[in-house]
């Protein structure tokens, strides 16, 4: 059983890298559908549901472009739950064979499955040309302001995965594999991150 994590600075391209690993692989690809899988068994908004686990009980802000929450003791005890079940949901997701899931510290949760740990990172200018290029027309945002939103979840990120781990998010240490996709496109490198894993996967049998 193949388990690959992937934690990626916001506009690093892990997203894309995910998936395309997966197609090359022939896994199954997990990062919006747990927000949905979460949402449908709470019957819940997708939208509330993805603004609760994007970040976690550490949240101080929306991680969404234009949309707004109020924020209250009630909607921690939420989140609380909702992040329980989505725990719960990676676990089944890695019970059920190979796979790839995308953030969600599932490097963390899953440890106990031995997930081969990847960690995507670029330099801000690459981050924010990305951001910029797959950015929404009403969610156009000046450079300033997009770096400003780089900064945010990729602190917010880093804050909830050090609720759970003591090995700093980013940490070289804490993964197996380690990518700057700073002026490359994910297309070229996702074989080179296939090979890798084959043989590192190869080690482990």
């Amino acid at each position: 059983m193949g388990i690959i994590t992937i934690s990626r600075e916001f506009g690093s391209g892990g997203r894309e890298i995910g998936k395309r690993l997966a197609d090359e692989l022939g896994y199954a690809y997990y990062d919006r559908e747990i927000v949905v899988a979460v949402a449908e068994r709470h019957e819940m908004d997708e939208n509330y549901v993805a603004f609760a686990l994007e970040g976690g009980i550490t949240r101080t802000v929306p991680l969404h472009f234009g949309r707004t929450f109020s924020y209250s003791p009630t909607m921690m005890a939420h989140e609380t739950k909702l992040l329980r079940e989505q725990n719960t949901f990676l676990k089944e997701v890695a019970e059920q064979g190979n796979c790839i899931i995308v953030g969600r510290a599932a490097d963390v949760i899953l440890a106990e499955y031995n997930p081969f740990k990847l960690f995507v990172c670029a330099d801000m200018a690459s981050k924010l040309a990305r951001c910029h290029a797959r950015a929404e027309e009403n969610e156009k945002l000046s450079d300033k302001a997009m770096i400003k939103k780089i900064r945010q979840i990729d602190r917010d990120r880093k804050r909830y995965h050090g609720i759970i781990s003591d090995i700093p998010w980013g940490d070289r240490h804490g993964y197996h594999l380690t990518v700057n996709t700073s002026g490359r496109d994910a297309k070229s490198l996702v074989p080179l991150i296939a090979e890798y894993y084959r043989h590192w996967r190869a080690e482990q049998e």
